[in-house]
């Protein structure tokens, strides 16, 4: 297939808005889509194909946004749907596409339809839209599973005398896929949004869609098996086999996808968060989704080559799938800061930028990514997220990722005229947009260079990916696109390092880099978290 037969989301780069955090247009202390309106010509700037919107519908915020109450409204704290339209309008008239986050596994406890499904009886119609199920003899819940969020994955209801199913919060209950008219329902949501013109949809938890029906409970993960990740929530000491990631899950991808294909040109990518290959995630474009990305890459702590190899090595067994390759999002703390803790460096942020958007895949970049952003520091009383306030104070959960994005220098950044629903972040002070567009060395001014670069060789964007034998912490691998080849070489290590491979002899090194390198014949000289790029004849 031609370069320009490929549909426009492979090898396309979206940059991630989490709105209530990107920009307040109006001195209400969030953002809202207005504000992101009014900053879609930085965005455009960056390079990137497109927006990813955090979801934009009413909610009650128990979860920000993913407990949703009205799947065809706007949340009146950002907007009208007319401002939506406008939004939608202004980057299409930018060339940038508008990606949404739908959330089709569950809704919020306010929604109409759990309201009729709890009140309506065991004969309404809706008493099968959602999961319940009869408590045990003695009012305990009807199995083991448990909740991603703590404790029990099943709420009691005295007007129905049953528990419902919570894979999250207790005010999430989990819609029931297995019901005809409750699955309808939701992949109407999308034909919604589709005919006003979006461009496509981020799936939420897209593995949770169905449940065993026979409430078989989930196996323990065996003791021998357990690791740090394990014993950090409660709910990973089981194997979740049953309340979600069945194997049956890959048939409704296959239908979403299907459904999002009758409007042509459109994109539908999931997340997946666990038993990956079990609930279709690496599925190809024709089987399930378009695309669709794991919390591998997300969860990684450690800076080893072992970080891309061993996520490349899987996919290397799914060819026919396209991958969508992230770093970094609203649920996890800040790249940087995750690989160099309170260490972290410019040069380190400029590297994985550049190794980021250098990988196989479609590509997601989270708002303030591209400017070196850390993790912000909260104390417990300014924590609004639930997973923080839970595990405080071993977890300060998912608050640190999600303060709002530095636009100027100053006490409010230039985010609001009002108090931020969020602190501003001490840590970003000298990293606001402002400072670094000023500044043709900053992280920024990389930032847009590396995404030039990739789009403008076919070879970084469509390309196949070979990895080059290398010494820790050196990895290496090719992009392969037609007659075109860009060798990709990244220093993972804080000491310099020499890499060496018959290759270089004919290569050219190209001069977008960072850090130093220094190709000599056969070899090539890295300076501390350097990522040099080459092309070979």
């Amino acid at each position: 297939m031609s370069e320009t037969a490929e549909p426009w989301w492979k090898g396309a780069l979206l940059y991630h808005v989490y709105v209530r955090s990107f920009f307040d247009s109006d001195g209400d202390g969030h953002g809202d889509l207005p504000g992101v309106a009014a900053k879609l010509d930085y965005i455009r700037s960056l390079g990137v194909d497109g927006v990813w919107l955090s979801p934009i519908h009413p909610s009650p915020n128990r979860d920000w946004g993913y407990d949703i109450a009205d799947f065809e409204g706007v949340q009146a704290d950002y907007g009208t749907p007319e401002d939506f339209q406008a939004l939608l309008e202004a980057a299409h008239a930018r060339g940038l596409k508008v990606v949404l986050d739908e959330v089709l596994s569950h809704t919020s406890d306010e929604h109409a339809w759990f309201v009729e499904s709890l009140t309506g009886g065991k004969d309404g119609p809706k008493a099968d839209w959602y999961v319940w199920a009869d408590p045990q003899p003695d009012g305990t819940a009807p199995n083991n599973w448990l909740s991603v969020f703590g404790g029990p994955a099943w709420a009691y209801q005295p007007a129905r005398r049953q528990h419902y199913h919570h894979k999250f919060l207790r005010q999430q209950p989990k819609l029931n896929w297995r019901s005809d008219a409750a699955r309808e329902a939701a992949l109407s949501v999308l034909d919604f949004w589709l005919a006003k013109g979006v461009d496509g949809f981020r799936l939420d938890v897209a593995g949770t869609y169905l449940h065993d029906a026979g409430l078989t409970p989930n196996p323990p993960v065996p003791m021998d098996e357990r690791r740090g990740l394990h014993w950090s929530h409660a709910g990973n000491l089981q194997r979740h086999l049953h309340d979600s990631n069945l194997p049956e899950n890959v048939e409704v991808l296959g239908v979403i996808r299907r459904r999002v294909d009758a409007f042509p040109g459109r994109f539908v990518f999931g997340e997946f968060s666990e038993e990956e290959e079990r609930c279709g995630a690496y599925l190809s474009p024709a089987e399930g989704l378009h695309s669709g990305y794991t919390f591998v890459m997300l969860l990684a702590r450690k800076l080893q080559a072992g970080f891309v190899t061993g996520h490349y090595e899987t996919l290397a067994r799914f060819p026919d799938h396209w991958p969508t390759i992230s770093f970094s999002n609203h649920d996890v703390p800040r790249t940087v800061s995750r690989f160099g803790g309170k260490d972290a460096s410019p040069e380190l942020a400029r590297m994985l930028f550049a190794l980021l958007v250098s990988l196989k895949g479609t590509t997601l970049i989270y708002q303030g990514e591209e400017l070196g952003l850390p993790q912000a520091s909260l104390t417990r009383d300014q924590l609004r997220d639930p997973v923080g306030d839970l595990y405080w104070p071993y977890d300060g959960g998912r608050d640190g990722c999600r303060t709002p994005m530095p636009w100027t220098e100053g006490p409010q950044m230039g985010f609001t005229t009002g108090d931020p629903w969020l602190p501003l972040a001490a840590e970003h002070a000298g990293l606001s947009v402002a400072a670094q567009d000023a500044d043709p060395d900053s992280a920024l001014a990389f930032s847009r260079a590396m995404i030039a670069l990739r789009q403008a060789t076919p070879a970084l964007r469509l390309g196949d990916i070979g990895f080059l034998e290398a010494r820790e912490p050196v990895v290496a691998f090719t992009r392969r696109h037609g007659g075109e080849t860009i060798l990709c070489v990244f220093n993972f290590g804080t000491e310099p390092q020499v890499f060496a491979d018959p290759a270089l002899a004919t290569a050219e090194l190209l001069p977008l880099r960072t850090g130093e390198a220094d190709l000599r014949g056969g070899s090539l000289g890295l300076s501390p978290h350097a990522a040099a790029f080459l092309r070979l004849g």
